[in-house]
């Protein structure tokens, strides 16, 4: 009688060990929006000369939200937009591609753990950007 118990035990134990990471996995396919908080900022002109930056001075919101089913990057409230014009997978990595307004802009997501870097470009200066995602 005590085997069936046993069973269910690990077979419980096991879900609660594989379920969110097989959701973590999932998470990232484009099935739900992710959420991305950058953490550090560094501008650079294009003298070479780089510093730390903040989010107000860089003029980046504190969290974007990037939809792969609507193919855009915007801010929670959805006043910022930007068109994602390129997605590729490579490598456990989602990578994205856009630009308007004189700037281009780059972002590469890890499938498996979230973190996240990016890049703003424009004649004279850029931004360097590091951070972490997650699923919405």
């Amino acid at each position: 009688m005590k085997t069936p118990k046993v069973i269910g035990l690990a077979l419980l134990a096991i879900g609660v060990w594989v379920g969110p990471r097989a959701a973590a996995a999932a998470s990232y396919d484009g099935s739900v929006p992710i959420l991305c908080a950058p953490a550090t900022i560094m501008e650079c002109g294009s003298d070479g000369a780089c510093q730390r930056s903040t989010l107000e001075t860089a003029n980046i919101p504190p969290f974007v939200k990037v939809d792969l089913r609507t193919m855009q990057i915007s801010t929670m409230d959805g006043k910022r937009t930007s068109p994602i014009k390129h997605l590729d997978r490579l490598d456990g990595k989602i990578i994205l591609h856009g630009g308007e307004g004189g700037r281009g802009w780059s972002v590469v997501i890890s499938e498996a753990n979230g973190k996240m870097s990016g890049a703003v470009s424009a004649e004279a200066h850029g931004f360097l950007i590091f951070g972490s995602c997650t699923p919405l």
